[in-house]
């Protein structure tokens, strides 16, 4: 089972707006919700369910808005909350800013998508791409013709509109990674893993069937083919165009794509990673005088290739002032509302060594707040690098026209949560 009713309330807990999908719970049960909400908040059991007798608040807050629904049977908790946040998603998409302004705006739409997006309690079309082809924001200018629902609603690919066409057949195929490195202050590994996703612009005519094929561990396991560098994916997630069935039976990514830009796939590698941009730090603090930085930085990854945009973030005490630099590449500046030197270089060739020195001056008069310890981080974006080594084997394009349709792939790796830990 799923939701009864869907409401939308501002920061007091007054409704903006509601709708009632199954007539099971009463209305004003929501009134309910704000006290209980402030009674657990103050006794520090916050909680994203909350019940009242034999009715249960499922909630999310987002900017000045909380979404709730409700119901009084034993729903799918999980199917409930990735509708509010699919929610607000759509919600964004029509607005650009989901707030309580918006809603108040635009009364009329939020009214019709919550008509289609739910139906008796039960998520729907949530593809804002496909609401947009028959719920326009200009009401008043709705054509008679354009009033007639399309055949993706009543498709069984939602995600798609038929008679989609374009002069030149492309498939635009990203893999992005991101590192999450946890360095402590003796140069230790303490966690690392890698989080990826596998990004799609699909410029294709017609209804196509794609097949993707990785260097996927397990497929080559099953197929007897273990030559090469395999990848063990771990929560894999997918686009719900993908054909979940023969994912499970042969690790076949088989799909009719999204028209346009969507995340077909995301996955993460629990794997030790030396770091790509290794961090050496001497911070030396003299109380009542200065202090001395000095970081060297070291590009871990193949000479032929190149981070860009590399942002190495040093912390500094918060009294700190008239600072000095001296940089061997790049720039650094002070960032003083976050108490931090940002060093910036623009392009970082592997196996390079780069150095930058710092020198802050001190007040004579000791800073009584007891300071953390905040850890230098580092963002950078490697192209044509995957760390994991996956691969796109083959992508495939059927279509029963028969045009011949061009795949391009592009690798990227990115810092995710990328630190490492001081000793000062």
């Amino acid at each position: 089972m799923s939701a009864s009713a869907i409401f939308v309330l501002d920061l007091k807990g007054k409704v903006l707006i509601c709708r009632n999908y199954k007539g099971d719970v009463d209305m004003a049960e929501i009134d309910h919700f704000m006290p209980l909400l402030m009674l657990h908040e103050e006794e520090g059991l916050l909680c994203p369910v909350i019940s009242h007798g034999n009715v249960h608040f499922m909630w999310i807050k987002y900017s000045n808005l909380y979404l709730v629904a409700t119901t009084n049977k034993n729903s799918n908790a999980s199917l409930v909350y990735s509708f509010l946040y699919k929610l607000v998603e759509v919600f964004t998409e029509y607005f650009k800013e989901l707030e309580e302004e918006s809603i108040q705006d635009n009364f009329v739409v939020v009214y019709e998508l919550l008509d289609e997006l739910m139906d008796f309690g039960f998520p729907q079309t949530t593809d804002s791409k496909i609401l947009q082809e028959y719920i326009t924001q200009e009401g008043a200018k709705l054509e008679v013709a354009k009033s007639k629902v399309p055949t993706t609603v009543t498709n069984a690919v939602s995600w798609r509109s038929e008679g989609i066409k374009y002069k030149k057949n492309e498939v635009f195929i990203d893999v992005i990674e991101s590192i999450n490195v946890l360095v402590n202050a003796n140069g230790s590994v303490m966690s690392s893993d890698i989080v990826g996703s596998i990004k799609l612009k699909t410029m294709l005519s017609g209804m196509p069937e794609l097949r993707l094929g990785l260097n996927d561990r397990v497929l080559f396991a099953l197929t007897g083919r273990d030559k090469g560098k395999t990848v063990a994916m771990e929560d894999v997630k997918f686009h719900q165009c993908v054909r979940l069935s023969r994912f499970e039976n042969d690790r076949t990514i088989s799909f009719i794509p999204p028209d346009g830009e969507s995340e077909l796939m995301s996955y993460r590698i629990n794997t030790h990673v030396k770091p790509l941009i290794w961090i050496e730090s001497i911070i030396e603090k003299f109380s009542h005088s200065r202090v001395e930085i000095m970081v060297k930085a070291k590009g871990q990854f193949k000479k032929q290739s190149v981070a860009n945009n590399v942002e190495v973030r040093v912390p500094v005490p918060s009294d700190a002032d008239s600072p000095k630099f001296k940089t061997s590449t790049g720039n650094a500046k002070y960032v003083p509302e976050k108490n931090m030197v940002v060093w910036t270089i623009k392009s970082f060739p592997g196996g390079k060594e780069f150095l930058m020195r710092a020198h802050f001056g001190l007040p004579s008069v000791e800073n009584d707040e007891m300071e953390g310890k905040p850890p230098i981080t580092v963002k950078f974006e490697i192209p044509y690098f995957t760390v994991s080594g996956i691969q796109v084997r083959y992508m495939k394009i059927i279509e029963k026209s028969g045009y011949q349709a061009l795949p391009w792939v592009r690798y990227i790796t990115q810092s995710g949560d990328y630190q490492l830990r001081t000793n000062v």
